[in-house]
Parts: C-alpha cells; structure tokens; sequence
C-alpha cells in the first residue's frame, strides 16, 4: 500500500495520456511526508492503475451540457487511494490534498474543453486480511 486506482470513461483515452496521469500521481504519493517530515508512503508499495470504462452513462446523457453550449459528452474520473492504518488524519488530508491538486493541474486542459467530473476518494484499512509477496521492496530499503 498505498494502491490509487483511476476509473474513468473511455472517451478520455483519445484526449489524455492516463500512463502520464499515473506517473504524476505516483511520484506526487512518494512526496508526502508525516509530521516528522518522513515519507509516507514506501516507494515499492506505491502503485497507481488506470482502467477506461467502454460503457457508461453520466448524469442527464448530456443535455445540460449541450444547453450550456457543450457537445453533452460528458467525462467522468474516480480516484480512490487506498492506504493502511496508522496515518494520521493530517497526513491523509495532506496527501488527499496534494493528489487533488495533481489531478486538477492534469485535467485542465480537458476541463476548458468538455464538461468532465472528477472525484478523488481515500480509504484507510481496517484490513480483514491483507497478504503480500514481493520482491519490489528490497529494490528500496537498501541502507
């Protein structure tokens, strides 16, 4: 952990790079310190997904859209963060912070061109029963 998945409508592939939306987002996760300055979250637990949806419907089908002078093809992107247990409410305001903010810089563009709605979610644990295997982290807790 932390592990933030991205759905979002599958038009959007033709306007954006999602791959450059998750770079952006992991290395902006790997920037979030605690009260004491420490990172956060550990560099070879960070991932970030991205998966298009090929179906979907958005609120009224578009006709607001289309009378406020819009194409009525509306966007949508959900971001959910999760992360486990043990952060402080402070940190996981901070890094909900620093996401949002990623996430408005890179849809900006798209924002000033189509009607686009972007929700950003974090969960944190209690966990029923959280197994890994990897051989990522020791890339990065080398002393």
């Amino acid at each position: 952990m932390p592990h933030l998945v991205i759905l979002y409508t599958g038009q959007l592939d033709a306007e954006v790079n999602m791959t450059t939306l998750c770079r952006q987002m992991a290395d902006a996760m790997l920037t979030v310190q605690d009260e004491q300055g420490q990172q956060v979250f550990p560099t070879g637990g960070t991932r970030v997904l991205a998966y298009p949806a090929p179906h979907y419907a958005v609120a009224d089908g578009g006709a607001a859209g289309q009378a406020a002078g819009g194409t009525g093809d509306y966007a949508f992107v959900y971001l959910n963060l999760r992360m486990g247990r043990g952060r402080s409410e402070a940190v996981q305001q901070g890094a909900g912070q620093t996401l949002v903010e990623v996430t408005k810089a890179f849809f900006a563009p798209v924002m000033a061109q189509r009607h686009i709605g972007i929700t950003l979610q974090i969960d944190v644990g209690p966990e029923v029963f959280d197994a890994k295997h990897s051989n990522l982290h020791p890339l990065f807790n080398k002393v």
